[in-house]
C-alpha cells in the first residue's frame, strides 16, 4: 500500500478524538444586513448557532462597535455563561438570551448612539471562539427629493438624498401614470416617456416608513383638442356676427337711401 495512504489511515482515527471547537462550532446573525431601526423601537438581533451534538457552549458574549472611526471602542452589551444559564445584559433596556441553537439580542427604546457594528461571539468548552457581525444603523426619513429630464433619452429622473427603503410613485397631471404617458422603471425611479411632444406637469412622490416628500417638473402647457375647437368655434362665431353686421348695415343704407327718395320727390311736388 502507498506509504501516504498508509499515514491517512493512521491520522484518521485522531481526528475523530481531537476537539472539534476549532472548526464545528459557527455561529450566523440571520437578520439581513444592514439592520435600520427607527428611533424608539425595539431593536431585535437574532442569532443561529451550529455545532456537533458532543460540543458544548460555555459563553455567549454580545458586543458593540462604532462602524466608523480611527479607534473604535468595543462595548460589551451582554453576556451568557454557559446553556441553560440567565444572560446579563449591561444597561436595564439591553436583554439577551441563548439556547442551544439560537441567541437573541433585545436593546429596547433604540437610539441614535445605538447604532454600529454588532458582533456576537460563541465560546466553546475548550476555549475556542467565533464570532459574527452585523451593521445596524438608524432608519433615515425621506429628504430632498429631486426631479430632472432627460431629452436625450426622453425620460424623468427622480432622485433621494439618504431615505432609508424609498418607494417610488409617478403622477401627471395629478393623477395616474398611463401607458399612453410613459413607463416606469422597476426601482421606480425613472418614468420613460411615451408621449410627443413631452407638455404638462409631472410629480415623483418618495415615500417610507416615516412619511413621504415629492418634486415636480412642469414641461409647459398642452394644446388639447378641445382648447382648439374651441377656438375655431369662437372664430367662426366672430366671423358670423361681422358678416351679419355688414349685412345689417348695407340694408340700413339702402332703406334710409330709398326712404331719403321719396321724402325728397314729395316735397318737390308740395312746391309745384
Amino acid at each position: 500500500m502507498d506509504p501516504q495512504h498508509i499515514l491517512c489511515w493512521r491520522l484518521a482515527p485522531l481526528f475523530l478524538f481531537m476537539p472539534c471547537g476549532f472548526h464545528c462550532v459557527s455561529v450566523h446573525i440571520i437578520n439581513e444586513e444592514p439592520v435600520h431601526v427607527i428611533p424608539g423601537s425595539n431593536l431585535v438581533l437574532k442569532a443561529q448557532i451550529k455545532q456537533e451534538p458532543q460540543e458544548e457552549v460555555s459563553m455567549v458574549t454580545w458586543e458593540r462597535e462604532p462602524e466608523t472611526g480611527a479607534a473604535p471602542v468595543r462595548v460589551t452589551l451582554a453576556t451568557c455563561p454557559g446553556r441553560g444559564l440567565g444572560c446579563a445584559g449591561s444597561r436595564p433596556n439591553v436583554h439577551a438570551d441563548a439556547e442551544q441553537q439560537e441567541t437573541t439580542l433585545q436593546i429596547n427604546k433604540y437610539s441614535r448612539e445605538d447604532g454600529g457594528v454588532y458582533g456576537v461571539t460563541v465560546t466553546d468548552r475548550t476555549g475556542a471562539s467565533t464570532t459574527a457581525h452585523c451593521i445596524v444603523r438608524e432608519y433615515e426619513a425621506v429628504h430632498h427629493v429631486s426631479l430632472s429630464i432627460n431629452m436625450s433619452h426622453s425620460s424623468l429622473v427622480c432622485g433621494e438624498a439618504w431615505g432609508t427603503d424609498p418607494s417610488f410613485s409617478w403622477l401627471y397631471e395629478r393623477a395616474a401614470i398611463t401607458r399612453a404617458v410613459g413607463e416606469i422603471s422597476k426601482d421606480g425611479s425613472t418614468l420613460v416617456l411615451n408621449m410627443a411632444p413631452i407638455c404638462g406637469d409631472f410629480t415623483c412622490v418618495v415615500s417610507n416608513k416615516l412619511g413621504y416628500s415629492s418634486a415636480s417638473y412642469s414641461a409647459g402647457p398642452c394644446e388639447k383638442e378641445g382648447r382648439g375647437m374651441m377656438a375655431a368655434v369662437v372664430c367662426l362665431v366672430f366671423l358670423l356676427l361681422l358678416f351679419g353686421g355688414a349685412v345689417a348695415f348695407l340694408l340700413w343704407r339702402r332703406y334710409r337711401n330709398n326712404h331719403r327718395g321719396e321724402r325728397l320727390q314729395e316735397h318737390l311736388d308740395d312746391t309745384i
